[in-house]
């Protein structure tokens, strides 16, 4: 007979629950902290035990599973093997051997890129004006998608033409807002006028609902899932998504001249590793 899963999600067992705190205390995302116990989760269904049970043996069977039964695409095996990296070595505080030894397996793919028409052309074929403001201005002032769907009112520095961007883990930097796009969110708000959100929610009530900033932010599924419906309608044949305008900005700053050293700050992303100088 099988067991019930002690990690399973419709549960709150005080393991589960100590690992969610775990994370928190290491400030990360609500977003990172629910894939991370999935991950644990999963690891208890494959077994049917409680992950604090298993041994290091069947761990490491575990991912050879996910590498050569299942071959689970790369971004899921990382976040499987981080998420179990910290509940066995920062909850239950082991140390063991495999997961200092495991790694993702390696891709050499390149990012997609639009050039500047496709980006505008996709950007037409968003019917409502929340999304694609949003968009615009995730390519704008290249952000990532959850960056854009919560901004705020008072990040937008209006005077100094900036937008103060609370990116992840804490880590919040200043990114120059165009001329246009300023306008542009000058514009979206005051049709709604919410006093937090500069794209809160659409709701199918009346539209001044939409000044109560309790309503929340639009939510990161809907502005994907508009985003693919705008590409198909396009005619563009990339296999283009919303992260793709944010590689799309990168290039173009890079195209036009702009320092790679002041992208990377703009983007907060570390710099490239220097490759092995060739002189002798």
């Amino acid at each position: 007979m099988l067991t019930l899963n002690p990690f399973s999600e419709d549960s709150m067992t005080p393991l589960r629950q100590r690992m969610i705190q775990d994370l928190q205390l290491q400030g990360y995302s609500d977003r990172t902290v629910e894939a991370y116990v999935r991950s644990v989760a999963q690891l208890a269904r494959f077994y049917h035990a409680s992950p604090e049970t298993l041994t290091e043996e069947q761990l490491r069977d575990y991912l050879l599973h996910l590498t050569t039964v299942q071959k689970v695409a790369r971004g899921t095996h990382t976040i499987a093997l981080c998420g179990l990296k910290f509940f066995y070595q920062h909850t239950l505080g082991r140390e063991w051997t495999v997961l200092k030894v495991a790694r993702p397996k390696g891709e050499q793919k390149l990012p997609v890129v639009l050039s500047r028409g496709e980006v505008w052309q996709i950007l037409d074929h968003l019917r409502l004006p929340v999304y694609r403001v949003c968009l615009t201005t995730i390519y704008a002032c290249g952000l990532r998608l959850m960056e854009g769907v919560r901004l705020q009112v008072p990040d937008v520095d209006g005077d100094r033409k900036l937008l103060h961007i609370h990116g992840k883990r804490r880590k919040d930097r200043y990114v120059p807002l165009p001329d246009a796009t300023l306008e542009l969110l000058r514009t979206h708000w005051r049709s709604h006028r919410n006093p937090l959100w500069l794209f809160p929610t659409i709701t199918r009530s009346h539209a001044g609902v939409l000044s109560d900033p309790a309503v929340g932010p639009i939510s990161r599924a809907s502005l994907q899932s508009a985003f693919v419906r705008a590409v198909k309608a396009s005619g563009v044949h990339k296999r283009a998504h919303v992260h793709t305008l944010r590689h799309s900005y990168a290039t173009h700053l890079l195209e036009a001249g702009v320092n790679l050293r002041l992208i990377q700050e703009y983007l907060a992303t570390p710099a490239p590793k220097r490759p092995p100088s060739t002189r002798t």
